[in-house]
């Protein structure tokens, strides 16, 4: 079977024939994938066993129209990869990136694995206004790219930026966020932990010919103190987009503690958000909100909350 993960089963998927939500030819090269794979009798993988040949596969198509994909396979078994890859190029011409990745790991993180790149340039450039995005196999970046686009525009409005800012911008990722809204800005100093995302953020900052961005790979608790501020100067506006799990206890503390007059503060999930801007309201307000739709007919939600400094 070839589809999604039955809701609340790890070890089950649902087989489909169409996603409505994705664009062609998403779902016919994942429908030709796998009746190649049931014409050669290949294994599909089995995570409670940990045995198969066809794992996973990733599918991006840009807004440029710059498709990459990224076949996941769970044995390193070099014919039945070469036989894979030349039938999916041949047939789908339009792919500008084909790759392939081995994980014969139980879990399907991509982290610590290499993909190979089996023809292209081993990524895609998304563009997003009039800035351009590199995106490879292990690159973080929307899934939504036009809705990204709308995330980002509230975003940079909720910042009210004149051109006088310097901008933070925390869990700063590939730096989409922050080069986004480098036009309206000063400088934009961008922390995050992950290095590899680090170095994608100075690449798509080069990318765009961008001289205001700068970009560093640590926890911001311990890189944002006085020698830091006195390097670079202190946040007039912090934009912090964290996973899930929100905002650590004292990262909260430090911006607090930066007294950056706005916060601009964009989640992917609401009750984790709302917890911190509690934490926020010994020092903030909350003055805007906006919800944004990134994943359609889905519970899930963005939420861009706009937080100004208190009179003290």
């Amino acid at each position: 079977m070839a589809g999604f993960h039955a809701k609340g089963f790890f070890d089950k998927i649902v087989d489909i024939q169409t996603c409505y939500l994705q664009a062609e030819p998403t779902n016919e090269i994942r429908l030709a994938v796998k009746e190649f794979a049931k014409e050669n009798d290949w294994s599909f993988y089995d995570i409670r066993n940990h045995v198969g040949f066809l794992r996973t596969m990733q599918v991006r198509l840009c807004t440029t129209g710059e498709l990459m994909v990224n076949i996941v396979v769970g044995e390193n078994d070099e014919q039945k990869i070469n036989l894979l890859m030349e039938y999916v190029q041949q047939k789908f011409p339009a792919i500008t990136t084909l790759l392939y990745t081995v994980n014969t790991k139980w879990n399907d993180s991509m982290y610590d694995l290499e993909p190979v790149v089996y023809a292209g340039k081993g990524y895609a450039v998304e563009k997003l206004e009039d800035f351009q995005f590199k995106i490879g196999p292990k690159s973080f970046f929307q899934t939504n790219s036009k809705q990204a686009e709308k995330l980002y525009k509230v975003t940079r409005d909720f910042a009210e930026l004149s051109g006088t800012e310097t901008v933070y911008d925390l869990y700063c990722g590939t730096g989409s966020i922050g080069i986004f809204v480098s036009g309206k800005a000063k400088k934009i100093i961008g922390v995050e932990m992950i290095a590899a995302a680090i170095e994608d953020a100075k690449e798509n900052a080069a990318l765009n010919n961008l001289t205001t961005t700068e970009f560093y790979a640590g926890d911001v608790i311990e890189i944002c103190n006085d020698e830091f501020f006195a390097a670079h100067g202190k946040p007039d506006v912090i934009i912090t987009d964290p996973p899930r799990a929100g905002m650590h206890e004292k990262l909260v503390k430090k911006i607090i503690e930066m007294a950056a007059p706005i916060v601009v503060y964009v989640s992917c999930n609401p009750a984790t958000q709302a917890r911190d801007l509690n934490l926020l309201d010994a020092s903030y307000e909350v003055t805007k909100v906006q919800p944004v739709d990134m994943f359609p007919h889905t519970h899930h939600i963005e939420n861009v909350v706009q937080l100004k400094l208190k009179n003290r």
